[in-house]
């Protein structure tokens, strides 16, 4: 029921999201539950039917009232910053994960409607489907060569907004094998709903030969391969490129010319560099 989602998290970063709401959850129910017994105590009490209930009309003045009804309040509120604000910044997309192993680096360019990835290191690239190995950190770096993108994968956790002329990073890790549905979660278009692609996990060797699967294609990428990519397509297929061009996704960045510099907090998932 819950599959693909925050819910049945498959990496660090979703199983610390999924904490954070239902600790989240558990801190305003403090105030909510209360509430929800206490009306229903008083509806019960003070029915029409109950001639032994005193009626005491004037407790306006009540200290134990009115300090029930400003500390508790506050206390949750203050309790909810303090665990936000904390475990947001932990949550931070553009820190790196703790690991024993060197993250993977992805380039992911949003097009209409569909995503490329790069493996620089690999020197190979993908279209609507992104695979890593499991266990290993994976440090994506995004932009868009059309209008502003964002990337998700639910079980993995995190969003990040890609944006044409800059650069964006999500850092994500799997900590079992399986395949989880990745989409845009920004409305562009007529081809939004179609703009999806598959995050398979894998073993080691799996990811060899996805690499070597690859550099077997015979298709390579470079600025001319990509202007064709690039043409707006709805539910376009699964497409390997067993080389690409050298610094083909800082000249995709640099074709849509300097953008100001876009800062956010940890809290917000939408953090962005000057392009260089």
């Amino acid at each position: 029921m819950f599959k693909d989602t925050m819910l049945d998290p498959a990496g660090p970063v979703s199983a610390a999201t999924r904490d954070l709401f239902f600790d989240s959850v558990g801190l305003m129910l403090i105030v909510v539950m209360p509430v929800i017994v206490l009306t229903a105590l008083v509806v019960w009490r003070y029915r029409a039917g109950n001639v032994a209930a005193r009626y005491t009309p004037h407790w306006g003045g009540s200290r134990i009232v009115e300090l029930g009804l400003w500390f508790m309040p506050v206390l949750i509120v203050v309790m909810l910053w303090f665990v936000v604000w904390n475990r947001t910044h932990a949550l931070d997309p553009y820190k790196p994960l703790a690991s024993g192993q060197p993250p993977l680096v992805v380039q992911a360019v949003a097009l209409d409607w569909q995503w490329l990835f790069i493996y620089p290191d690999e020197n190979i690239a993908s279209v609507n489907r992104l695979v890593f190995p499991v266990g290993r950190p994976v440090t994506i770096e995004l932009t868009s060569d059309s209008v502003m993108n964002s990337l998700m994968i639910p079980a993995l956790g995190g969003q990040i907004y890609a944006m044409a002329g800059m650069q964006t990073e999500l850092n994500l890790m799997a900590d079992r094998i399986g395949v989880y549905d990745g989409r845009n979660t920004m409305f562009n278009g007529d081809g939004f709903s179609a703009q999806v692609f598959t995050a398979e996990a894998v073993d080691v060797a799996a990811f060899q030969s996805f690499v070597a699967e690859a550099r077997n294609a015979g298709e390579a990428l470079d600025s001319a391969s990509f202007e064709t990519l690039a043409t707006p397509t709805i539910a376009g297929p699964v497409r390997l490129y067993s080389s690409v061009e050298n610094n083909l996704f800082h000249t995709i960045m640099a074709s849509h010319g300097s953008m100001p510099h876009v800062a956010a907090d940890a809290s917000s998932t939408m953090h962005a560099e000057h392009n260089p």
